[in-house]
């Protein structure tokens, strides 16, 4: 089957594709934080996982995508989907120690953690002045709005328990990211690597859930069931295929930029669905992490010969 061309310039329907995309994953944080009181941790990001694995691959019987046959990916797919498990139950977990606003910040150093990375998966790709410079202003715009939690917790005395626990998330969703770039997993569907990271971190998020004797919910109010259908359905499933087609059809480095709006929609969704203050240091943090983003995947002006 051949590839689809893959087009230059973003129509309209990649640009509102690609706004919608990023004001779900900035809704996710909250959603998942609005169910925090009814549904424990590791029981959500368990069924976030499994739910949004079951969707997939009904999607991938619909559409004809073969997942499961022998390519020699299992181990890239095993170590994908481990990270992919730490990374939730750090995020899961963080929630209940920080706000959705900060977390969706902080998670966001993973573009930095895959440039740090990728030079030695591929040496064409390292990093140029400028774009060390940009690294170099995320994290200090990171670490400005870390340091507020010594002074000025916002979000209670364990709010730097779960700002070192979004940093961690977004560090090991850097490393996702890497461990894909550099197994087989490279070479598989959007969709069989998908389905690789939430079946294995669904299946060991449960197990994790059961160890750490966390209660399963005898019943939810509407809005935790909202949460968790939001969740699994619209985020996990649905937003995550709609990114993999925009990867498919467009320039990967246009897509990259617009990925920006995530924290924005985070920033702002946190405060207006959650009532979570919005600091002048996180505000601070969000343009240097953003501007950073932008240096690091500026591309190099090449001289005419």
């Amino acid at each position: 089957m051949s590839l689809p061309e893959r087009k230059t310039h973003l129509d309209a329907v990649a640009i509102g594709s690609l706004v919608l995309c990023c004001a779900l994953w900035g809704l996710n944080q909250v959603a998942a934080k609005a169910a925090m009181p009814e549904v424990p941790p590791l029981w959500q990001a368990a069924s976030r996982s499994l739910g949004g694995a079951l969707l997939v691959w009904l999607w991938t019987r619909v559409r004809g995508i073969p997942v499961f046959t022998r390519d020699a990916t299992l181990r890239g797919g095993l170590l994908a989907g481990s990270l992919f498990a730490a990374e939730f139950m750090c995020i899961f977990i963080g929630l209940q120690f920080t706000t959705a606003s900060r977390m969706v910040v902080f998670i966001y150093i993973a573009p930095f953690v895959v440039a740090l990375g990728m030079p030695f998966i591929a040496r064409a790709e390292a990093l140029s002045r400028v774009q060390m410079a940009g690294l170099l202003l995320a994290f200090a715009g990171v670490a400005w709005a870390f340091a507020e939690g010594f002074t000025k917790p916002a979000a209670g005395p364990h709010q730097l328990l779960g700002d070192a626990l979004g940093v961690a998330a977004g560090v090991l969703w850097g490393a996702t990211t890497l461990s894909i770039r550099g197994t087989r997993l490279s070479g598989a569907s959007a969709e069989k690597t998908l389905l690789y990271q939430l079946a294995v971190s669904g299946v060991m998020l449960a197990l994790a859930a059961c160890v750490a004797g966390a209660p399963v919910p005898a019943r939810l109010s509407a809005l935790a069931w909202a949460a968790m259908a939001f969740q699994i359905v619209v985020v996990t499933a649905f937003s995550y295929l709609v990114w993999f087609w925009l990867v498919r059809t467009y320039a990967a480095t246009r897509l990259a930029s617009f990925t920006l709006l995530t924290p924005v929609f985070g920033l702002l969704l946190g405060a207006l669905l959650l009532g979570e203050p919005i600091t002048v240091r996180l505000v601070v943090a969000l343009v240097a992490v953003a501007t950073g983003i932008v240096l690091v995947n500026r591309r190099a002006r090449v001289a005419p010969a």
